[in-house]
């Protein structure tokens, strides 16, 4: 992957990118609605894990590729997750166009639901830059422009910055991957996350 677009119709969103991104290498950040992109390979769709793809970004997305990509992304969930997607998993599906030809398939809830003060937006980033790695170590026609909306800020409710910092953070992790394994890294993964474990749903410093 060589570039990372972030294209949010939400101004506060944006706003935040430019904050938490600032400094992180090939992120362009896009105030407009991603079917304005003239460049991008692989959309992301911050999805439930079910495949419905009739509200928020999905929605949009199925009006620009056509219905026939959430039937085979929902046959795609059928057979290989028995027809539940997990939150923390993605998967790189086909479209029909010709100029944008890869979805990543990204659950960030199992239903549209409010996902505030949980880490599921880090996860799906986390889900989805590694399938798009996964899929570039064994295609041989590369994803090298991804488009992404803000994670989880529609029906999940996550606050604009915490979205961007949780996307962020995860971004930041995948360019610079650990070299070895202890308690230490593990420690300082999850104080950086944040969510999950000891913090459970409190609320993080920067809202208090």
């Amino acid at each position: 992957m060589h570039k990372l677009i972030l294209a949010d119709i939400e101004a506060a969103f944006c706003e935040a990118a430019l904050e938490f991104f600032d400094g992180l290498p090939n992120v362009e950040i896009v105030n407009q609605p991603f079917e304005h992109l003239p460049d991008f390979d692989c959309m992301v769709s911050a999805a439930n894990s079910f495949g419905l793809m009739d509200g928020g970004v999905d929605e949009a997305i199925i009006a620009f590729f056509g219905e026939r990509l959430m039937h085979r992304v929902q046959m795609y969930i059928l057979d290989h997750f028995l027809g539940e997607q997990p939150v923390g998993t993605s998967f790189i599906i086909e479209t029909p166009h010709p100029k944008h030809p890869y979805l990543a398939h990204t659950p960030t809830m199992r239903v549209p639901m409010s996902i505030s003060r949980t880490d599921n937006v880090y996860r799906a980033m986390w889900a989805m830059l590694l399938a798009v790695r996964q899929h570039n170590m064994t295609s041989d026609k590369k994803i090298n422009v991804v488009a992404c909306p803000g994670l989880g800020t529609g029906y999940g409710k996550v606050p604009y910055r915490q979205a961007a910092r949780q996307m962020a953070l995860a971004y930041r992790h995948f360019l610079k991957p650990p070299l070895y394994l202890d308690w230490n890294i593990a420690s300082e993964r999850q104080i950086e996350v944040r969510y999950g474990g000891d913090m459970g749903l409190r609320i993080p410093p920067e809202f208090i």
